[in-house]
């Protein structure tokens, strides 16, 4: 039985630590807050007093955090290093930057603990249905002796290459996700102005060749509510693909403009087809966008 830890009990991160623990697995968690337990209440699992107990317990660690600066502060300020096993594996979910990722497996490897970046697609929603798609950069072997556990949450696993490769396959499916966003937005305000029945037409259009995830999304898993918030998130995402792909000496260029006139499009996108939209008001939007 692998001893699987989990950091991050968040909206992704807490039924990914369930899948785990209702596997095969042993799973031993930490959480900044005790009442983050709540939120996997009814699993088995193991309460670490510490990062430095966890680390000293565990030969799998699976970190779900926000970003990277979560991590630096693990190796930083919360001395996750000095824990650790050598021969054992640390896991990144979270999305980052492939560079910054790079060096983190540097650290860890000085260390004798392998690291692999396997950011995930799919959110809380398919982390819940257990059906995220993880990407995954780092050691084969590694990525090997943690497929099975990969494999509680997600309907397909893919390794990507070496480490800081997981990261450029997610900014890269972000990018495609925000241009799509794009499409769809542009095919609704059209729809909107002649007076199509929208809920119908994704209907229609789910099972049809012009389906989307996003299309699919709207209104369903981004709600009016949300909206604003996602849309903050996906113009911060589609500029970290743009600052990545420049980095390594490729323009990004017409994909940049798009995804973040896909992110831009979000909220009105949503509310056509919540019904609390008019053809007028996408117009009147429209023709403030330019």
């Amino acid at each position: 039985m692998t001893v699987v830890g989990f950091i991050g009990l968040g909206d992704q991160g807490a039924p990914m630590a369930r899948a785990v623990g209702e596997s095969d697995h042993d799973l031993h968690v930490w959480a900044r807050r005790p009442e983050s337990l709540a939120a996997i209440e009814g699993t088995p699992y193991t309460v670490a007093a510490s990062i430095a107990e966890l680390a000293g317990a565990v030969d799998v660690l699976l970190l779900c955090l926000r970003d990277d600066d979560d991590i630096a502060d693990l190796l930083d300020h919360r001395r996750l290093l000095d824990g650790l096993r050598p021969g054992s594996v640390v896991v990144n979910h979270g999305t980052g930057d492939p560079t910054g990722n790079v060096a983190f497996g540097e650290r860890f490897a000085a260390r004798g603990v392998a690291y692999l970046d396997a950011p995930v697609s799919g959110g809380g929603p398919g982390a819940r249905a257990r059906t995220l798609t993880t990407f995954v950069g780092g050691d084969r072997a590694a990525h090997d002796r943690c497929e099975p556990i990969f494999d509680t949450f997600s309907r397909l696993v893919v390794h990507m290459g070496p480490v800081g490769t997981g990261q450029l396959t997610k900014l890269l499916n972000n990018s495609m996700t925000m241009s799509n966003l794009k499409n769809a937005a542009d095919m609704l305000r059209i729809a909107e102005r002649l007076d199509v029945d929208i809920p119908a037409l994704i209907t229609a259009l789910s099972v049809s060749s012009g389906a989307s995830f996003m299309l699919g999304a709207l209104n369903t898993e981004i709600t009016p509510d949300v909206a604003p918030h996602l849309q903050s998130l996906m113009r911060k995402d589609i500029e970290h693909f743009a600052d990545a792909v420049r980095a390594r000496g490729v323009d990004p260029g017409e994909l940049r403009d798009r995804g973040l006139a896909g992110a831009d499009s979000l909220v009105e996108a949503v509310a056509i087809v919540a019904g609390r939209s008019t053809a007028g008001a996408g117009r009147e939007a429209t023709h403030r966008g330019g």
